[in-house]
């Protein structure tokens, strides 16, 4: 471990490590040996990530339908899959919206309807308010989860 002291914080603080050119070398050429099988480790995480992701937004779906009747399939699978997009950090990828929770479920309705069946982007883009746009389409808002929480005819 190479440390030098700082003087204006009167302490050591860590350098790095000194490390022998053949240990550095026989790293390198570890490292580079296993590379193709990392790749295929990679992949193979990849595709089983991406199974994963398909089965939880057909599960999401199924409960949109399930609590939003109302609710056509197909915008109760473009919720789910808007919703439950790995790394967005939308309520979909939450622990609780994962476990399928019931208000968790509602809020990415709830986000769905504010964006697709009202102004409220228009309002926060002419420069409302983030509250205010939402107390704004609040009717809106409550009229569209309402024909979503009836059965439909």
């Amino acid at each position: 471990m190479v440390v030098q002291f700082n003087r204006r914080r009167k302490v050591y603080q860590r350098q790095g490590i000194l490390v022998e050119e053949q240990a550095l070398t026989r790293a390198e050429e570890q490292c580079l040996a296993d590379e193709d099988a990392r790749a295929r480790r990679r992949e193979r995480d990849r595709e089983r990530r991406a199974t994963q992701d398909l089965e939880f937004q057909a599960r999401m779906a199924a409960e949109i339908r399930r609590l939003f009747p109302g609710c056509p399939q197909p915008r109760a699978e473009a919720i789910a899959a808007h919703a439950a997009e790995r790394g967005s950090g939308r309520v979909g990828r939450t622990a609780a919206a994962k476990a399928l929770d019931e208000e968790a479920v509602t809020l990415a309705v709830v986000a769905s309807i504010r964006h697709e069946d009202t102004d409220y982007d228009d309002l926060l883009m002419s420069g409302v308010p983030r509250m205010t746009a939402r107390e704004r389409i609040r009717p809106q808002l409550d009229a569209k989860l309402t024909e979503f929480r009836e059965h439909p005819k």
